[in-house]
Parts: C-alpha cells; sequence; structure tokens
C-alpha cells in the first residue's frame, strides 16, 4: 500500500486520564509510534497508548490550526468532544487502520 499523507489531528490517552493533542501526516505510523513508546517525551512518560479522537483535513495548515486551537481548549471541552465522536471512550486505533485503509 503506497501512504498517502493524511493531515491529521489526534488525542491520545490513558485512564487517569491525561491527554496529548498532536498532529501528523502520517496517523497509523504516528500512534503506532506512542502506542509502543518509541516517541520519548510525554505520551511516554504518561503511558498516553490510547488514541481517543482524530480528525482528517485537506491540508497540514488546517491540521496544525486546529492542533493549536485544542491546545488552548478548557480540559472539559477536550473530554466534550472526545464524548462526542467516542461516546463509549474506546482506542480508535483499528478505525484509523479501517478508515486509511478504505481510502487507498
Amino acid at each position: 500500500m503506497v501512504h498517502t499523507k493524511t493531515p491529521t489531528v489526534y488525542i491520545m490517552g490513558n485512564n487517569r486520564p491525561s491527554l496529548y493533542i498532536g498532529v501528523t501526516s502520517n496517523p497509523i505510523k504516528r500512534v503506532w509510534l506512542h502506542k509502543n513508546d518509541l516517541t520519548k517525551g510525554f505520551t511516554n512518560k504518561y503511558q498516553l497508548h490510547t488514541l481517543l479522537y482524530y480528525e482528517t483535513f485537506e491540508t497540514m495548515e488546517q491540521a496544525i490550526l486546529r492542533e493549536k486551537q485544542l491546545k488552548r481548549w478548557h480540559r472539559e471541552w477536550k473530554l466534550n468532544l472526545i464524548k462526542s465522536k467516542n461516546p463509549e471512550v474506546k482506542d480508535l486505533y483499528s478505525d484509523l487502520i479501517d478508515a486509511e485503509t478504505s481510502s487507498a
């Protein structure tokens, strides 16, 4: 499968719940790196292995603007956003893989 860039904003979490908001053009790879503690820093330190939310965009510029917007939000707003798209607060990694492979 040839990878096409998919500008994506994502939120990783754990059961505490700590949250991390990031942006990438290769969401499957990036989340896999977080899940396997291969990304040093906040997600590794706090064991943020669960993909709670993601949004895709047409351009990286749009994704970066959304990431900056979400990072300014209050924690409650972020949790409400997650629950609006993911009411069971489950790991969305398999959904992400399905979405990427079905659009390829």
